[in-house]
């Protein structure tokens, strides 16, 4: 039984979850990326995300990352790791983090008290992350903390991302969602990824998106029209993807407790305003699918 407010881990995910992701529309990715020899925007996304995995093929990513076309995969893995090894990646990938964190927020508030209490908040919450059927979060789960505060508290927001994230997509599959239906009715919410942004970064083409719409349509989840939106069926099991996400993801913010959880979230805001002023977030790359 959860002593937490009603989606306290919500509301606490969806503070941390962008201050982990902030470096994935960084320039400092890209720039790091290229220095190892990694200078496809997919070819550093995936390798990326997956160093934490090891040298793993197509197969892996593919059913770890879910939304992406198994083709634009099958592109660039396993011939990533022939550029450069997962060690060298997670190297660079700690360097963006450092370059990005500091420009964003700034040296008064890397150094700051704030941000230490953070790390420690958001670390205490790992303690109670599980790993079974959670891969993605299990490998990172596997790496050092960082000793400086700043990149304690970005390793500790990607394990609650990615712990959240796999739990996600298990509610996904139980609601019989497949990968690109997923974003399909995700983008109906009015909530998800822009269409064309999806299109181009997913490595779908325009036809699989009307296939999945029509498919969605078909089981009465996504209304006649050409307008894409939800029917009261669709939203009803939208909300439960979602309710079953949190039901999966209360642990460690149990473990927190109720007043650690509303602090966590009260100081991630703040280092989400400051970097959102700075133009962290691209409005075209909202959401989870």
């Amino acid at each position: 039984m959860s002593n937490l407010p009603a989606r306290a881990e919500r509301r606490c995910h969806n503070a941390v979850n962008p201050l982990h992701s902030c470096i994935f529309f960084s320039p400092d990715l890209g720039a790091e990326m290229a220095k190892i020899g990694i200078e496809d925007p997919a070819a550093a996304y995936f390798a990326t995300r997956a160093a934490a995995l090891g040298a793993v093929g197509a197969g892996t990513v593919t059913a770890t990352f879910y939304n992406f076309n198994p083709a634009l995969v099958a592109r660039h893995v396993p011939a990533v790791w022939e550029t450069a090894s997962p060690e060298v990646v997670l190297d660079a990938r700690i360097r963006t983090a450092d370059s990005t964190l500091r420009r964003l927020l700034g040296d008064e508030i890397i150094a700051s008290d704030e941000m230490a209490e953070a790390a420690r908040l958001a670390l205490r919450a790992t303690e109670a992350c599980t790993p079974h059927a959670r891969p993605l979060y299990a490998a990172h789960a596997d790496l050092p903390v960082p000793e400086e505060p700043h990149l304690a508290f970005w390793h500790a927001t990607t394990l609650l991302r990615e712990h959240r994230g796999d739990a996600h997509l298990a509610a996904l599959l139980t609601a019989d969602l497949d990968p690109l239906e997923s974003l399909v009715s995700h983008t109906a919410t009015g909530k998800g990824m822009a269409i064309g942004w999806i299109l181009s970064t997913r490595g779908w083409r325009r036809t699989d998106w009307e296939a999945a719409s029509d498919r969605l349509r078909e089981r009465g989840l996504v209304a006649e029209g050409e307008e894409l939106a939800l029917t009261a069926e669709g939203t009803a099991l939208r909300a439960e993807i979602e309710e079953a996400t949190d039901r999966m993801d209360t642990a460690p913010y149990r473990h927190l407790g109720a007043e650690g959880v509303e602090r966590l979230t009260e100081l991630a805001r703040g280092f989400l305003f400051t970097a959102a002023a700075a133009g962290a977030f691209p409005a075209s790359a909202t959401g989870q699918g």
